[in-house]
């Protein structure tokens, strides 16, 4: 069980750990000398159970709230402490406010210095404490009186904790990536760099892969302590040490994670579920500028509340924290908000969505879906989002959200009859809505094929915008799979059909297809336009168009722009060219320009040449450049051999038309 102090300066917290303890937290010269707390100070006390209580003495004066509201992240328990000479002063308020928003319920409040006082000073001030306690989570709890000088109910305060942390409830450490708030970062001379903080979720082993986040450095924990001594694992709930090779003291510090990578998602914009202090006041306006303490993190932020509106004091909306710059942040975290001089406690808050959009936050879809994350429970979040979505669930986001490993989210989708679609980008869509999809995939075909016997297949994206527009096309592609494998569908290409299907063709189409495909095959990387085939033909641009289009569903051609149309063949080549520079490059990707260079296509072809390739999956737009998703074979069939000779002038004019055009369509 963790422990923090709470209270205002000079209140006797930092004795009061020591009588429990035998350790004196205060360890800075500059403490000593002032005889007052200015950081976090840890002490333990191991059980005759084998239990052990963690203790986090905070400072309270009010210049290091900053401080403390570091040590106060991740506890289970609070010690919040009044003198009772002095009484309620502003840091037991304000220590009692923080703990509230931080949602702790747990505690004792321990009346100290009774043995300076009379004991009907000690009444009234234990009758004060309560009535502040009676309107916050920690309304009930125990108020003990003690005297750390006399020992004076030292005992019962000792009782007190033990059956507290025998009551303990562990924290769950299965199915979540581990996750550790930094509050101190130090050397060790012939150890390296050691950082200490709250283990939050997870558990941690000698020899793990972590990364320190946001920066993102990669690190290798080479040792584990806690208590002093060296642990085998470390486990939520608990604090420990831990020496990290791959770190230095200027890539971590206080304020940072250490994580697994599964769960590094650095973000600047939370959408949060926000509470003002009844005490303020003024309302909290939009974009006011303020702090956010996140775990041990302070980052200046603003705050973004809709339609520009405002929270009231005593009041709590929905509104989102737009961070100067990156945390880590997952849902469920709490937080504090402060002023922007840092020097008062506005509020405070949830975590609903760790990574918000920064756009459409008032359209309906985006409100039914922060009302599901809000519900609380990955299981009701889950119902919430299969509810409200007709696109399905995006459920690497939902896992990340959540910090689900793949067993325990496998266990989630299981008990919720979620049919898991799609392998790069897994949907999340409910069992029956899988089922009647494929039937109606199916049926849609045989439709197809009945209307125009003379294709060879239907388009697989015409048939996802006629079915399922909504839904993303590597996941409705994945439900095809699946029939194509059962043998009730065939894929071609880009083209399915139903097995045994075989497709019809007039005398007339056989003889245009004999003249269009060897002039589109001349045209090699940029086949001449529809207007220019036309021409060179002799034949109308309307009837060629309408040609080609239907020639388009066979899978025959694929249409790449508005007026140009490329030999399946031809394509898949331009791919293949794709393909070889993600090969060559170490980071797996490539840029629009080292691909027109490649392919000596100009540069506003060659982008919607990439962007094609997007919309059939081959490819993914990874910020500035490309990386490769699917084998181009597999989409296309095989490459035909094309080389920039096969050019012509005309399409080499057109080719440089289409360049001069769309040169200011930025970076792609």
């Amino acid at each position: 069980m963790i422990v923090a102090t709470a209270g205002h300066i000079d209140h006797g917290k930092t004795l009061l750990v020591k009588t429990l303890t035998g350790v004196d937290t205060d360890r800075l010269p500059e403490e000593k000398a002032r005889g007052i707390s200015i950081d976090l100070g840890f002490a333990y006390w191991p059980l005759a159970s084998g239990a052990v209580i963690g203790f986090v003495d905070v400072p309270g004066h009010e210049r290091f709230i900053r401080n403390m509201l570091a040590g106060v992240c991740g506890i289970d328990f609070a010690l919040l402490v009044a003198a009772a000479d002095d009484g309620i002063m502003p840091q037991t308020v304000e220590h009692l406010h923080i703990l509230d928003l931080l949602d702790i319920r747990r505690g004792i409040a321990v009346i100290t210095k009774v043995d300076r006082v009379p004991p009907e000073r000690v009444q009234t001030v234990a009758a004060e404490v309560a009535a502040l306690l009676a309107a916050t989570r920690l309304a009930g709890i125990p108020v003990l009186p003690v005297s750390a000088v006399t020992g004076a109910g030292i005992e019962e305060l000792r009782r007190a904790l033990v059956a507290a942390a025998e009551a303990q409830a562990g924290r769950a450490t299965e199915g979540q990536y581990f996750r550790l708030a930094i509050d101190r970062a130090f050397t060790v001379a012939g150890s390296g760099t050691v950082v200490t903080g709250t283990v939050f979720n997870g558990e941690v082993s000698p020899g793990d892969r972590l990364v320190v986040s946001p920066k993102g450095t990669a690190v290798r924990v080479r040792g584990i302590q806690m208590r002093g001594l060296a642990a085998e694992r470390a486990r939520a709930g608990q604090r420990c040490a831990l020496n990290l090779t791959g770190a230095d003291l200027e890539t971590v510090a206080r304020g940072d994670w250490v994580l697994a990578e599964a769960i590094h998602a650095p973000t600047q914009r939370i959408e949060a579920r926000v509470a003002v202090l009844a005490a303020e006041r003024e309302a909290l306006e939009h974009w006011t500028p303020l702090h956010v303490h996140l775990a041990t993190a302070d980052v200046t932020a603003r705050i973004s509340i809709p339609k520009g509106d405002a929270i009231a004091p005593g009041a709590s909306g929905t509104a989102q924290l737009v961070l100067d710059k990156p945390v880590g942040a997952l849902h469920g975290d709490r937080f504090i908000l402060r002023d922007q001089s840092a020097r008062r406690t506005l509020g405070g808050g949830v975590v609903i969505d760790p990574f918000a959009p920064a756009a459409r936050r008032s359209a309906p879809a985006r409100k039914a879906e922060l009302a599901a994350l809000a519900s609380g429970s990955p299981e009701a979040a889950l119902a919430g989002l299969l509810e409200m979505s007709d696109r399905g669930v995006d459920l690497a986001r939902f896992e990340r959200i959540f910090n689900l490993k793949p067993g325990r989210a496998g266990e989630l989708y299981s008990e919720a009859g979620i049919a898991v679609v799609g392998k790069d980008s897994r949907v999340g869509i409910a069992r029956a809505q899988r089922e009647g999809l494929r039937e109606r995939i199916a049926a849609a075909v045989g439709d197809f094929h009945r209307a125009q016997p003379q294709a060879a297949g239907m388009e697989m994206e015409a048939l996802r915008a006629q079915l399922a527009p909504q839904l993303p096309a590597e996941a409705f592609h994945s439900l095809a799979r699946e029939l194509a494998d059962e043998r009730k569908l065939e894929i071609r290409g880009t083209a399915v059909r139903l097995p045994g299907h075989d497709a019809t063709s007039n005398p007339e189409d056989e003889r245009m297809w004999q003249a269009v495909l060897p002039a589109l095959q001349a045209g090699g990387v940029a086949p001449p336009t529809v207007a220019e085939l036309a021409l060179k033909l002799g034949l109308k641009e309307p009837v060629l168009k309408d040609f080609l289009h239907r020639k388009s569903r066979t899978g025959q051609v694929l249409r790449v722009t508005p007026e140009r149309f490329y030999p399946r063949a031809t394509l898949a080549a331009l791919a293949a060219t794709a393909h070889a520079l993600a090969r060559k490059s170490a980071s797996g990707t490539f840029t629009a320009a080292q691909y027109r260079d490649a392919t000596g296509i100009g540069r506003g072809l060659a982008i919607e040449i990439l962007e094609h390739l997007d919309t059939l999956a081959i490819t993914q737009r990874v910020g500035d450049a490309r990386k490769m998703r699917k084998d181009f074979a597999a989409v296309l069939g095989p490459a035909a051999p094309v080389s920039a000779a096969a050019r012509t002038p005309a399409t080499d004019s057109a080719r440089q038309n289409q360049n001069t055009t769309s040169h200011r369509r930025g970076p792609r």
